[in-house]
């Protein structure tokens, strides 16, 4: 598995971007059972592949996941965020119908909102101090 603080390359650059992303049901209802956190894993770790980053970490409760991300530079997180909340709840839902729909009337199952937080590293603190000694002498 890879490490979080792995550097990857592209041609013109070195990085190591990771995120930590929270998503929640619509209403922060509890509908997710075992088996839909489960496919989620699989969904999810599949559109990551497609879009050329990590799923490096997944879990969640009733009401919501919690993803643990390496992103590619090339790719800008909220069209991302947005993109793998629109495929998984359309095939959640296709998947566990029944389920869903005793829950939500209409067709949705993710919150237009979502949590997404930078992490690994030093900590600021650290690397603005590193960066305030960098002086032209």
């Amino acid at each position: 598995m890879l490490k979080i603080n792995d550097l990857k390359t592209l041609y013109h650059c070195t990085y190591n971007l990771n995120y930590h992303l929270v998503i929640v049901t619509k209403y922060r209802r509890k509908c997710i059972n075992k088996p839909m956190l489960d496919s989620l894993e699989n969904i999810f770790t599949e559109l990551c592949q497609k879009w050329e980053c990590e799923l490096l970490e997944f879990n969640g409760e009733k009401d919501h996941v919690h993803l643990l991300l390496s992103l590619n530079p090339k790719v800008q997180p909220s069209k991302f965020v947005n993109n793998i909340k629109t495929v998984s709840s359309r095939l959640i839902r296709k998947e566990f119908a029944e389920e869903i729909n005793k829950v939500y009337a209409k067709a949705v199952f993710w919150s237009r909102s979502y949590c997404l937080l930078t992490c690994g590293g030093a900590p600021l603190s650290v690397i603005k101090q590193y960066i305030e000694q960098q002086k032209l002498e």
